[in-house]
């Protein structure tokens, strides 16, 4: 892409699962508009990139290994939804599995609102590890 493109919805969700999968959590932040919302269900609303990324810094400490695999994606327009499946292990070895449901909202190549739902049990060892 030149400079100027603006990159399209679907390809911005490539790359959103691809940054988290290799752990390149700065990467998927830059995918995020600066004023972005999202409603996270461990972290509740999270408002603005830069507290994104200052949240997203200590991911990798909290996972021996990370997989977030979508199954379905569904584009239309600048509104996204993606099914996937969480395939972890927290950083003390347990088993993390879970089904996910995100909803997207992508304007100008980036994400401006992401809602995330998922069983929230599987994510219980982190706090135990």
């Amino acid at each position: 892409m030149g400079t100027g493109d603006v990159m399209p919805a679907r390809e911005v969700l490539a790359h959103y699962y691809r940054y988290a999968n290799s752990g390149r959590w700065d990467r998927w932040c830059d995918l995020f508009a600066e004023s972005m919302f999202m409603d996270e269900q461990l972290a509740g609303r999270i408002e603005g990139r830069d507290k994104l990324r200052s949240m997203m810094t200590g991911m990798g400490e909290l996972y021996a290994s990370f997989e977030n695999q979508p199954l379905c994606v569904l584009v239309d327009g600048n509104q996204a939804a993606v099914v996937s499946r969480i395939t972890a292990r927290s950083a003390s070895g347990k088993p993390i599995e879970a089904d996910v449901m995100n909803y997207f909202r992508i304007e100008n190549g980036l994400i401006t609102y992401m809602a995330n739902y998922h069983d929230t049990l599987p994510f219980q060892v982190l706090s135990q590890s």
